[in-house]
């Protein structure tokens, strides 16, 4: 046999995590587009409270808040995908190792594969939370839209 021979069932083995990586990438793409997002809407809201003054302070604090814990979501979801990322790479590299020298990794193999998973599934709960938190922050922005003006306000 020779050395491609050899290898051919470690390849084969690797495509599982190599297409992971690929996939957490195009998550991880997402999730810093929503983390953009959230921090251009508090420059943004910044901006407008410079411009009008603070008419509405609780209103404000409010949103300011949501954001906040959606970029400090957002950034424990990247963590934990990134993590996965690298696990799934330490991953490939051991079953290489284990293949070309016969030793016993297969224990950490095994534990490196859960680990992936268990940081891919933490932060797809963590990029749900995000979710649900803009659709709280959504709600704010409805409710400003909604509230009658207060006195002295002319509503425009």
């Amino acid at each position: 046999m020779n050395a491609i021979e050899n290898i051919l069932p470690d390849l084969r083995d690797a495509i599982g995590p190599v297409i992971l990586i690929s996939g957490v990438g195009l998550l991880l793409l997402t999730m810093t587009n929503r983390l953009g997002r959230a921090i251009d809407r508090a420059r943004q809201l910044k901006k407008e409270i410079e411009e009008r003054g603070n008419q509405d302070p609780e209103h404000t604090q409010a949103q300011v808040t949501v954001l906040y814990r959606r970029a400090r979501i957002i950034r424990l979801s990247i963590i934990l995908a990134s993590s996965s990322a690298a696990l799934a790479a330490l991953l490939i590299v051991s079953l290489f190792l284990n293949g070309l020298m016969n030793s016993g990794l297969t224990l950490l193999v095994g534990i490196l594969f859960i680990a992936c998973m268990v940081t891919l599934f933490a932060s797809l709960m963590a990029f749900i939370c995000d979710i649900n938190l803009s659709l709280q922050a959504l709600k704010l922005e409805l409710d400003a839209i909604s509230k009658p003006p207060a006195e002295g306000e002319t509503g425009a």
